[in-house]
């Protein structure tokens, strides 16, 4: 019998990932609100939850599974909905552990100790960075994702700035965490944080790669990680990039700091992401932070490289199997996702058409292109933005090694006909 699983904010993309996978075949796929429906204008999580519940509460047949691959609302929905279900999940407090950056911080401090100098401020009230930090600093909402808000300061005046600017577009994530948080017991020092808390943290340095993995009845596995490579001279990405080319001691190193981390939060039948910078100078490791879930941003690249999406790994964990994650079985040596950005301002004037791309995808190998932005967008004025830069299009790209990943993109960026108009 086909097993009936549901997906949170079910997207045209995730959904061809999703079919192609191996296990796809025995499942039926339903999706559980649009992503449109869940990242409006406003996130309203109680809203959006009981629309959930009622969609779920409506369904005829039985329901066995219950998946998502987004950030915040989603992946702290997910562990609510499966637990009103009578579904295998982690708890919401685990869950938390990793999402909310400050209470994340504190468990880290129970079991690993690369991790740079950090400090919870409110943003209300103050207004000077704390005593015991040092520039450079990074400033960021207790809970934020895709890079969003999270400001760097090199100095008094950058972080009065930064401050403003926080305080100016917070609420539309912090309005819908503290909704969350509601659902919650907290421990003291998060509570009295509060949703509109912000880390002030002592910057790090170094090569920034995602250790990807899961925990199935208490065994943590790593299955792959993936460098994140930035555009020179700016914090925006521009690619991501596996298998990582970083030594295998360092990637050794990684691994055991993942995996205790995990072991002492006990995130159990979850795929998990945890971000590291490792310092060549200094052989320094420096965890960044950990999500309670795969990135969908890699699935393509370990299908391309390992013959199965990551997306398998979340479906088989909340159909309680073992994912039995495969190595070195695709089509290519080395994977990657590419970010088509715009570093300043403008109104989107054209967009490829579906016929352009496909030319294009038909000319480059090995090439999938998604389109980030509509025609009349004004890029300042879209969600899910970085601070300093604007995302217009994705670009997955197979190859035989790193050097015709970029020519095979090159040729992609030099043909793709994205119009936008300046203004200030």
């Amino acid at each position: 019998m086909s097993k009936n699983v549901f997906v949170l904010g079910m997207d045209e993309h995730n959904r061809a990932v999703l079919e192609a996978m191996p296990d796809a075949a025995e499942c039926t796929f339903h999706p559980l609100l649009t992503f449109d429906e869940i990242y409006g204008e406003e996130i309203d999580f109680n809203s959006v939850l009981a629309a959930a519940q009622r969609q779920l509460d409506a369904f005829a047949g039985p329901i066995d599974a219950i998946i998502g691959f987004w950030d915040f609302p989603v992946s702290t929905m997910l562990p609510l909905l499966r637990r009103r279900f009578g579904l295998p999940t982690a708890s919401i407090e685990q869950v938390l552990m990793c999402e909310h950056k400050y209470w994340s911080r504190l468990v880290q401090q129970r079991v690993i100790e690369e991790y740079p100098a950090f400090a919870v401020i409110d943003p209300d009230n103050d207004g000077e960075p704390p005593e015991e930090l040092r520039y450079p600093m990074w400033i960021k909402p207790v809970k934020s994702f895709a890079s969003v808000l999270a400001i760097g300061v090199a100095d008094q005046d950058a972080y009065r700035e930064a401050i403003e600017t926080i305080l100016a577009r917070m609420d539309w994530v912090a309005r819908p965490f503290e909704a969350l948080l509601e659902h919650v017991e907290l421990p003291a020092e998060v509570a009295a944080a509060g949703a509109r808390a912000c880390l002030v943290e002592e910057a790090i340095v170094g090569r920034q790669v995602t250790v990807e993995g899961y925990r199935y009845r208490g065994e943590v596995v790593i299955y792959g990680v993936v460098d994140s490579i930035c555009y020179d001279n700016s914090p925006s990405f521009l690619r991501y990039q596996y298998p990582s080319s970083l030594p295998e001691e360092v990637i050794a190193r990684l691994e055991d700091i993942s995996r205790r981390l995990v072991t002492e939060i006990g995130l159990e039948r979850m795929t998990f992401n945890i971000e590291f910078f490792w310092d060549p100078g200094t052989d320094a490791i420096s965890l960044l932070e950990i999500n309670s879930r795969h990135s969908q941003s890699h699935a393509e690249l370990f299908a391309d490289v390992d013959g199965m999406a990551n997306h398998a790994a979340m479906l088989r964990l909340a159909l309680d199997r073992d994912p039995r994650f495969p190595r070195g079985e695709g089509r290519y040596d080395v994977a990657a996702k590419w970010f088509v950005r715009r570093f300043s301002d403008g109104i989107v004037r054209r967009i490829p058409t579906h016929e352009e791309i496909e030319a294009i995808q038909h000319i480059v190998p090995g090439t999938t292109i998604e389109l980030a932005v509509r025609e009349g967008d004004r890029l300042s004025e879209l969600h899910r933005q970085d601070n300093y830069s604007y995302q217009l299009a994705n670009v997955y790209i197979g190859a035989s090694d790193e050097a015709e990943l970029t020519t095979r993109f090159d040729q992609v960026v030099a043909a793709l006909p994205i119009e936008i108009d300046d203004v200030d």
